[in-house]
């Protein structure tokens, strides 16, 4: 499989706007230093309790603390993810579709010894994670290209998996599924985590707005998924609302040095129920 030309892979302002974006963040502290110690840089958000007892700490102790936990609950969160893409042997091949600097991705073949694809159309991120992959010793099981995810050059049926860990808040998702149909085999498994606003509660939200703004991205009602997803041959095997379990991440990450201010959002929101975290499994039909 080949890459695009950029004119072919960023069709319109809003991707330009994106891709240059995560081309920018070359020195985030929030995503790099958790990955210090066990090379999985993760570009997502956790689930699950942290330790209280870290914020006790006190100076450098504290902050490294806070850090430590957030990257263990990024990391708790892919194997969620993992779990709903049920058995895999090392002969199958996944698309990991937004793949960042690879966390996902690597945790994915270590787990299953399976072949890796990741597409981000951030050329930085591309390259970071290449590079990753020849350190980890995986660069001929785990690869990643610069492209779109909406457009793979792929042949149809191709993939026994195909995964995005919050990334379809950044396509529309009536072609993402489209697209996700064609490259995986019948009977093949979508597994998707996303964070979408509840519009069984409300459909006007500040919080969305704020969150579209910081990240450049178009957060989904609820309801939309489940619709694109029959709309296009998909049928959920599996649905896990962890809104609850993605509320402390948020408080602890507030606590760190280097919160941006987009924590107050998804905190209010999450405890409202006006937005929801939900990980979807679903089976690829015939």
């Amino acid at each position: 499989m080949t890459a695009k030309s950029s004119s072919l892979v960023l069709r319109n302002d809003f991707e330009n706007a994106n891709s240059a974006y995560w081309e920018r963040k070359q020195n985030d502290p929030i995503n790099l230093l958790l990955g210090e110690d066990d090379g999985l840089f993760h570009h997502h958000f956790g689930i699950g309790n942290f330790d209280p007892a870290i914020l006790q700490l006190k100076g450098q102790e504290r902050e490294d603390g806070i850090l430590a936990e957030m990257h263990r609950l990024e990391s708790a969160e892919v194997d969620v993810l993992l779990d709903a893409l049920g058995p895999l042997d090392q002969h199958a091949r996944v698309l990991d579709a937004g793949s960042g600097r690879g966390g996902t991705a690597f945790m994915l073949h270590e787990r299953f010894g399976c072949q890796v694809d990741g597409v981000a159309y951030a050329q930085y991120q591309v390259n970071f994670a290449n590079q990753l992959a020849k350190r980890r010793q995986a660069s001929d099981r785990v690869t990643f290209r610069y492209g779109n995810m909406v457009a793979n050059p792929c042949p149809d049926a191709y993939y026994h998996r195909v995964i995005t860990n919050e990334t379809t808040m950044y396509v529309d998702l009536d072609e993402a599924f489209a697209e996700f149909r064609r490259v995986l085999v019948p009977g093949g498994r979508y597994v998707l985590a996303t964070w979408c606003s509840n519009d069984a509660v409300n459909t006007a939200l500040d919080e969305v707005e704020e969150i579209n703004e910081h990240y450049i991205c178009r957060i989904h009602p609820r309801s939309r998924y489940f619709k694109a997803l029959a709309d296009h041959g998909f049928a959920p095997r599996q649905v896990l609302d962890l809104t609850q379990a993605a509320i402390p991440y948020f408080e602890v990450r507030s606590a760190s040095r280097f919160a941006t201010g987009v924590e107050r959002p998804y905190l209010s929101a999450y405890r409202s129920d006006r937005m929801n975290y939900l990980i979807i499994a679903a089976d690829r039909l015939p």
